[in-house]
C-alpha cells in the first residue's frame, strides 16, 4: 500500500470514528488543497468538533503534544493504516478541535483558545484561503483518476479558497495584517506557497508582507531556517528568492544574499550578469527533493563576492572571495543553528567550488584527494550548476565526472603502506615530521610510484634520512 493511501485510510478511519460518536469531522488544510491541485498530499489532517479530551479518550494510541491548543496526534490502529506496533510518523494523524483563537502576544501561539462547534468559525483563524478548505471524505477514494471531481463534491469553502485555487492566488483569510501578526512565520509561508504553486500574492496580502517584513525577527531562527530550506528544496527556489526580494523579506533574513544585487562580474566569465542574477540561475537548477546541504551550498557559494569586489586594471576581480565566503557561510550557519554535519558540508561546498578549474592539471594524487571530499557528488552537482549559470562550458565538469566515475574506490582510498607505528619500529623518533613522512608516502602511493611497504620505507629513508638506529630496521615481510 502506498504511504499516501495508507495515511489517507488512517485519517478516514479517524473521521468515521468521530462521526459515529456524533461529532463533526473533516479533512482540513493542505491535504484538501493538494487534492484539488491534483497533487499527492504529504499528510492528512482532521478538523473536528470533538474536544481534545474526547479525542484522547476515543482512540487508544494518542499523543497530547498540542492539546493545550486543541491538537492531538492519533496513531492509527492495526488494520486502519499501519502495521502492528508501528509508530512511524506517516501513520500519525493530527486531529484539531474547531476553535477560535485569542490574541497572539508571542507572535506564534494564541494566548487563549476557545473551542467552538462551528467549522465556519474554525477556518477563519487559518492562514490562507487555499488552506482553509474542509472536505467530507465520505466515499472519496485516493488516489483516483480524477481526484478534483471527487473532492469538489464534498467540499466546504467558507473563505473563497476554491476561487483562489482556480485563479492561482495566495490570499490571507480576513485581515492580512492580523493573520501575519498572529504568526510571523506566515510571512515566509506565503512566499513559499506562491513559489511552490506558481501563484501570485494577492495585492493586500503582499502589501501586508512588505509592511511587516521586519517582524520576521520575532520568529525563531530554526523555524526561519526550516522554511527557507523548504523553499530551496521544493523545486522552485529561484521564484521563492525573487519573491523574498520583492516583499522585503530577503534583506531581513539573508542580507548577505540581498547584497549580491548590482555586483557586476567580468563578462568574459559571467555573461549572464551580476552576482544576484548568477545566483538565481543556479537556484533555478535545484531539483525538488535535492539535498538541503547542496541547496544551501548553491545559495551561498558566491556569498563572499560582494565584500571582495574590485575593479582591477585587467578586469573585475573577487580576490579571496572563497575564504571570505567560508567565513560568512559559517556565520550564517551559526545564525540559523545548522547541525555540525550540515555546516561542515555547506562550508566545504563553498570552499571547494573554485577548485574544479584546476582539476585537468592536477597530479593524480591531488585529484584523488579531491575526490575524497565528503559527498563529492554534491560538489560535482554544484559545479555543473555554476557552469550552466555562467559560460555554460561543461568541459571541466565532464572531465571530472568521467574521472571520478572511472576511478575505483580502492585507488582513491587505498590501504596505507606504512603507519606511524611502523615508522617507530623502523627506528624513527615520533614527532611532527611523521605527518610529512606519511603524507609523502601516501602521495607517492596515489601517484602509483610505490606499491609496497618496503618501497614506502625506502622512500622515507631517501627523503628524510636513515634513522639513528638503523639496526632496528625490520626485515622485509616482518
Amino acid at each position: 500500500m502506498a504511504p499516501a493511501t495508507r495515511q489517507f485510510e488512517a485519517a478516514l478511519h479517524i473521521v468515521a470514528t468521530l462521526r459515529a460518536a456524533g461529532h463533526e469531522a473533516y479533512l482540513a488544510g493542505g491535504c484538501v488543497r493538494d487534492l484539488l491541485l491534483g497533487r499527492e498530499p504529504v499528510d492528512f489532517d482532521v478538523a473536528t468538533s470533538a474536544t481534545p479530551d474526547v479525542v484522547l479518550e476515543m482512540f487508544p494510541r494518542t499523543f497530547a503534544v498540542g492539546a493545550h491548543f486543541g491538537v492531538v496526534l492519533v496513531a492509527s490502529e492495526r488494520g486502519a493504516g499501519c502495521e502492528q506496533g508501528s509508530v512511524a510518523e506517516r501513520c500519525v494523524t493530527e486531529v484539531a478541535t474547531f476553535r477560535s483563537d485569542g490574541a497572539y502576544s508571542d507572535g506564534r501561539h494564541p494566548d487563549q483558545v476557545r473551542y467552538t462547534k462551528s467549522a465556519r468559525d474554525d477556518v477563519q483563524r487559518r492562514d490562507f484561503t487555499i488552506n482553509g478548505l474542509l472536505l467530507d471524505p465520505t466515499g472519496l477514494v485516493v488516489p483516483s483518476a480524477d481526484p478534483t471531481f471527487a473532492v469538489r463534491a464534498g467540499l466546504f469553502d467558507y473563505v473563497g479558497g476554491l476561487a483562489d485555487l482556480d485563479a492561482g492566488v495566495i490570499r490571507a483569510i480576513g485581515d492580512p495584517r492580523r493573520r501575519f501578526e498572529e504568526d510571523q512565520l506566515r510571512l515566509l509561508r506565503a512566499v513559499r506557497f506562491a513559489a511552490r504553486f506558481g501563484f501570485a500574492l494577492e495585492s493586500q496580502t503582499a502589501a501586508a508582507i512588505r509592511g511587516l517584513a521586519h517582524r520576521i525577527h520575532a520568529v525563531s531562527r530554526e523555524r526561519v531556517r526550516d522554511e527557507l530550506t523548504k523553499m530551496l528544496t521544493e523545486g522552485h527556489a529561484r521564484q521563492a528568492f525573487e519573491l523574498l526580494d520583492e516583499t522585503g523579506l530577503l534583506v531581513q533574513v539573508l542580507p548577505e544574499i540581498a547584497k549580491m544585487k548590482g555586483v557586476e562580474q567580468p563578462p568574459q566569465f559571467h555573461p549572464e550578469g551580476d552576482v544576484w542574477i548568477h545566483s538565481l540561475l543556479v537556484l533555478d537548477q535545484l531539483q525538488a527533493g535535492c539535498e538541503p546541504t547542496l541547496a544551501w551550498g548553491a545559495l551561498l557559494h558566491d556569498v563572499g563576492k560582494p565584500p571582495t569586489f574590485r575593479v582591477a586594471p585587467d578586469r573585475i576581480r573577487f580576490d579571496g572571495h572563497v575564504e571570505v565566503g567560508v567565513a560568512m557561510g559559517a556565520e550564517i550557519c551559526r545564525r540559523f543553528r545548522f547541525s555540525n554535519d550540515d555546516t561542515r558540508q555547506i562550508l566545504a561546498l563553498i570552499e571547494n567550488h573554485m577548485r574544479f578549474a584546476d582539476a585537468p592539471r592536477m597530479r593524480a594524487s591531488t585529484l584523488k584527494r579531491f575526490f575524497r571530499l565528503e559527498n563529492f557528488p554534491e560538489h560535482l552537482a554544484l559545479h555543473r550548476m555554476d557552469c550552466l549559470a555562467a559560460h555554460a562550458n561543461l568541459e571541466i565538469y565532464n572531465f571530472v565526472r568521467a574521472s571520478y566515475e572511472a576511478m575505483p574506490e580502492e585507488t582513491v582510498h587505498p590501504a596505507p603502506l606504512v603507519t606511524g607505528r611502523e615508522l617507530i619500529a623502523a627506528g624513527y623518533t615520533p614527532g611532527p615530521q611523521f605527518k610529512d613522512m606519511l603524507h609523502a608516502v601516501e602521495d607517492a602511493q596515489l601517484e602509483g610510484a610505490i606499491a609496497t611497504r618496503d618501497e614506502a620505507l625506502a622512500l622515507v629513508r631517501e627523503r628524510f634520512g636513515t634513522p639513528a638506529s638503523s639496526s632496528q630496521l625490520p626485515a622485509s615481510g616482518s
